[in-house]
């Protein structure tokens, strides 16, 4: 077996985890921050961001969640383990959130987190959800969560290790 085909097999085994968001991070800070936490995820996980264009809320903001939850599902295999993330969804602390991490790097699963678009998420969407996951009862701007979600990773890749990080 050469190293390539090893190196190969590897990566396979590593645990892979998409984020799905839609509309793109147009403030600098932000894309940098999430550039940073996405490069400290690296030795944990194979991560990816993929964007999906998003509606624009002047034309028909009723319709604009159901349009972009069409581009969303195009991409969403049905293998993959789905969480939307939600403000109705399951709030729970970063401890459990490193617990399921942990189960999903031994099943195999991949997972794949949706961020919805500011007129929020279509009820398919919701409804092919594995799991609906709430950080807080605020809302706060996509562009913003994006940020949040892959600190949120990268701490419970953290905890998962018993590696230190701020509590």
């Amino acid at each position: 077996m050469s190293i390539l085909q090893t190196k190969a097999q590897i990566l396979d085994t590593v645990m892979q985890i998409r984020i799905l968001a839609v509309g793109k991070v147009k403030e600098n800070y932000l894309q940098r921050g999430i550039d940073e936490y996405l490069k400290r995820l690296r030795p944990y996980t194979r991560i990816e961001v993929e964007e999906v264009p998003d509606e624009p809320l002047a034309s028909d903001l009723k319709r604009a969640p159901e349009r972009e939850g069409e581009r969303l599902l195009k991409r969403i295999k049905s293998e993959e383990y789905l969480i939307v993330l939600d403000r109705q969804g399951r709030m729970l602390p970063s401890e459990e959130l490193a617990q399921m991490v942990l189960d999903w790097e031994m099943t195999g699963k991949k997972v794949v987190f949706v961020i919805g678009g500011a007129a929020g998420l279509a009820p398919e969407v919701l409804q092919r959800a594995d799991l609906k996951l709430s950080f807080s009862k605020l809302t706060f701007p996509h562009q913003l969560f994006r940020l949040i979600l892959v600190e949120q990773v990268y701490r419970a890749f953290k905890i998962a290790r018993g590696e230190k990080y701020h509590w």
